[in-house]
């Protein structure tokens, strides 16, 4: 596989105008665990080896404050912090001990489309679980951008991913062995999409999806089966207007995987997955996924 400088996408971190409901949606609804809280931010993890895959913190709007990647070495995170200050961004942080309770050494920037971008190495981990129905770490982030080739372009160009695939709307951005890591969807204004969490299998998409269903919350578009990535998904609205997934089953690539256009990957009239079962997706769901705004991120 190819020598990516960034091994793996890690977490996410969002501002909710309501933290304790938010926190107790995340824990007892949709599967993950609180790790940490410091300086006014909860940590929550997954079942997965990452000490966090979501940072809630408190904020006037929802809104997306950060996305983190773990750098592959200690060199290549300083490679990256050079390369995305000569492309033009805003340095928010540069490499230093972080100060969140996972450790390790990061730094912060702002990509020219907005997005607050941090990058750790050395970060605490813990010991993996697999427990059925609930998320063991992120799958991928989506990002809305009203000008998807160039953020493309930044991602391959200065941080080192792989285009996959590129769909009518969408590139598809791998940095390991996952299909995608980052997807780019053309959207009338740059903020989040939606924030995908991968679960053990198909069996805990749909028992997760029943759960939520239990508790309240539709699925707002599936459950269904990707084209690109291949993967099982099944979408929802979070408390506060932000789109979450459940995916399971993300395609396996390596260097010899070609990527694939939008002629490519086109349905059949009225189909919106490759089973031809998901219905279409629902109103709330597509409005949520055009209002969440990128936050200024905290130094």
């Amino acid at each position: 596989m190819s020598d990516f400088p960034v091994a793996a996408l890690r977490s996410v971190e969002i501002a909710t105008p309501h933290l304790a409901g938010s926190i107790e949606f995340y824990t007892a609804v949709w599967g993950l665990d609180v790790a940490a809280e410091a300086d006014g931010t909860v940590y929550l993890a997954a079942t997965g080896s990452d000490f966090h895959v979501l940072e809630l913190t408190a904020g006037d709007a929802t809104a997306l404050r950060k996305v983190s990647f773990r750098a592959r070495s200690q060199e290549d995170l300083h490679r990256l912090f050079a390369r995305a200050r000569e492309a033009g961004c805003e340095v928010l942080r540069s490499p230093a001990p972080s100060s969140a309770p996972s450790g390790g050494m990061s730094f912060l920037v702002r990509e020219p489309q907005g997005c607050a971008i941090e990058f750790v190495h050395g970060d605490r981990t813990k010991p993996a679980r697999v427990i059925a129905d609930r998320p063991e770490r992120l799958a991928h982030v989506n990002i809305n951008s009203a000008d998807v080739d160039t953020l493309s372009v930044f991602y391959q160009d200065v941080l080192g991913f792989r285009l996959s695939d590129r769909s009518k709307l969408m590139a598809f951005l791998c940095c390991n062995s996952d299909h995608h890591a980052i997807v780019v969807a053309e959207g009338p204004r740059n903020g989040l999409n939606h924030v995908a969490f991968l679960m053990p299998d198909l069996e805990s998409v749909m028992r997760g999806s029943g759960r939520m269903i239990d508790h309240g919350y539709p699925i707002g578009w599936g459950v269904g089966r990707h084209g690109p990535g291949d993967n099982v998904f099944a979408y929802f609205v979070d408390p506060t207007g932000a789109v979450i997934e459940y995916t399971a089953e993300v395609l396996q690539i390596d260097d010899s995987y070609i990527a694939k256009g939008p002629a490519y990957w086109v349905w059949p009239p009225g189909r919106t997955d490759q089973w031809g079962i998901a219905p279409p997706k629902s109103e709330a769901c597509k409005a949520a996924q055009l209002a969440i705004p990128f936050a200024a991120a905290r130094a």
